[in-house]
Order: structure tokens, then C-alpha cells, then sequence
């Protein structure tokens, strides 16, 4: 059953991209004849949504592929990699929206407002269908965080398609730079968003989702335990945490129950599954690691 699930959950990603991915280049083409630059922004919008679709979809087919011995972790980190060059990229389109915008509210231009209002008209359609495809898949994390990336894309649409009919009747052609100016904002929001996470996922940083410091002293409450230290927490794959460290403990014949009792810990409080820690005894510790704030030492002398 999971199975058919994850299939339909792939379907639907792929489909939502290669729709909103063509739509992107027709638009970008339409606002390149039109001399639209709210077109030509709102298109680069629908590609950066189509990248999270994209993303969204390689995460789901990547997360099948098993580890192996050239990458003994898996190819997780892929998606991160992709987001983060991709960020860099749409970074460099705002700037160059930006400066295109600011240029025509000082030299305005002739834009072709029919052509605006069909295409973005157009573009708003996609973007209802592809809003409803993804929300029938509730059961999917990544459908779900896609969904909101083509709920931003539709208001771009929107916005292209106000510029539109304001510059077809009105011929107040200022209209389609400031609204450019406004797709911008919500390009930049998504990318520095994008770009935040695929760069704290990089560079192993520790989960948003999970305290640091709490599961130390977590650690160090179980029944045996005397400190903890060079713990370090990160997630292997998005969504998969793993967990390394030292344990200080007084007895080692005790250590196959701690460590049963610490898997069951990490597991319900923290839902870490991927743990690897070493036992070791107080006389064991190198003298230069006690006390030391780079090796996360931590003592409790509780237990639970």
C-alpha cells in the first residue's frame, strides 16, 4: 500500500512539473514578444516552482535508491546540492528583474497589455489546476511543500494579469515594472528560503526540528550514563537524522541495556533511528577532552 502511494505521489509531482515547467517557457517567451517584464518575472516565478517540483520529485525517486558502495550514505544530498546552485541562479534573475524594473519606471516602454492579459490569464488557469492535482495528494510531505510554492505562483500570475488589463485600458504602462517588482519579492522570499535550507543541510547542520543541547542532557539522564561527549547530530538524507557520540559510562558490562534504553529514548523523543555511540569508562577519557565546549561534554546526575 505504501508503495502504490509513494508511485502516486511521484506521478503527480511529474506531471505538476512538466505542466508548470512548459507554461513557464511560453510565458517567458510571451513576455519577451509582449515587452512584458511582469511576464518575464512571473515566468521565472513558475520556473522556480517548477524546480521545487522537480526537487520534490527527485527526493521521492532518489530516497528508492539504496546505498551503495561508492556512496555508502545514499545520494540524498543531491536534492540539497541542485537547490542550492538553483537558488544561485534565481538570485541572479531577481537582480536582473530588479535592475530591468528600476530602468523602465525612469524610461518606461511599450508594453502590448493584450498579449499581458491573455497569457497571464493563461498562466492563472495552469496554476488552478496544478494547485488542485497536488492538494488530492494529501498524504504526501513533499506534495504538500510544493503546494505552497505554486499557491505564491498563482498570485505572480495574478499580478502579471492585473498588469495586463491595467496597461490594456488604462495604458499606464508603470503598472508592469512595479508589479514586477512585486514578483520579485516573492521570488526572493522562496529562494532565500531554498537557499537557507539546502545550505544549513550541507554543511550538516544540526536539524531545525531537533534540539541539540536537549537530547545531551537527554542522553545523559538515562540510568548508567555519566556524560556524553563529541556528539554531533545531522540528517543523512532530508527528513533522516542520525546521531554519533561517546558515552561515559560506569559499567561496560551494563552497556548492550543503556544503549537499548538510549535507542528507545532518541526514538520517541527525538525520532532519531541512525545512532552510533561508544561506550567508554571515566579512567578511559583523554584528560584534554573533559571540560572541553567543542566536544559537547555533558554530565546529569539524574537517571531515568
Amino acid at each position: 500500500m505504501t508503495h502504490c502511494r509513494t508511485q502516486r505521489s511521484q506521478r503527480v509531482l511529474l506531471w505538476s512539473l512538466i505542466l508548470t515547467f512548459l507554461f513557464s517557457l511560453v510565458e517567458a517567451g510571451a513576455g519577451w514578444m509582449a515587452n512584458s517584464l511582469a511576464l518575464i518575472s512571473d515566468a521565472g516565478h513558475m520556473a522556480t516552482d517548477s524546480a521545487a517540483l522537480g526537487l520534490a520529485w527527485l527526493a521521492q525517486f532518489i530516497a528508492r535508491r539504496p546505498p551503495s558502495t561508492k556512496h555508502s550514505f545514499g545520494l540524498g544530498r543531491i536534492e540539497a546540492l541542485v537547490a542550492f546552485v538553483n537558488a544561485l541562479i534565481m538570485l541572479a534573475v531577481v537582480a536582473w528583474v530588479v535592475i530591468q524594473a528600476i530602468t523602465r519606471l525612469h524610461t518606461p516602454q511599450v508594453v502590448h497589455g493584450g498579449i499581458v492579459m491573455v497569457v497571464a490569464l493563461i498562466g492563472l488557469m495552469v496554476n488552478v489546476i496544478v494547485v488542485w492535482v497536488l492538494s488530492r495528494d494529501r498524504s504526501s510531505v513533499n506534495s504538500r511543500a510544493a503546494l505552497l510554492h505554486v499557491w505564491s505562483d498563482l498570485l505572480g500570475s495574478l499580478a502579471a494579469l492585473v498588469a495586463g488589463v491595467a496597461i490594456e485600458y488604462t495604458a499606464w504602462t508603470p503598472i508592469d515594472p512595479l508589479l514586477s517588482l512585486l514578483v520579485s519579492v516573492l521570488i526572493l522570499k522562496s529562494t532565500w528560503s531554498v537557499l537557507r535550507e539546502a545550505y544549513h543541510f550541507l554543511m550538516e547542520g544540526v536539524p531545525h526540528r531537533i534540539n541539540y543541547e536537549q537530547v545531551g542532557i537527554s542522553l545523559s539522564t538515562v540510568t548508567g550514563v555519566i556524560s556524553v561527549h563529541d556528539l554531533h547530530v545531522w540528517d543523512i538524507t532530508p527528513g533522516e537524522p542520525a546521531l554519533i557520540g561517546h558515552v561515559v559510562v560506569d559499567d561496560l558490562a551494563q552497556w548492550p541495556l543503556v544503549l537499548e534504553k538510549i535507542r528507545d529514548m532518541l526514538r520517541a523523543r527525538y525520532n532519531i533511528d541512525h545512532i552510533t555511540l561508544q561506550p567508554e569508562l571515566q579512567s578511559m577519557q583523554h584528560p584534554k577532552l573533559l571540560g572541553c565546549a567543542s566536544d559537547a561534554t555533558l554530565q546529569h546526575p539524574a537517571g531515568i
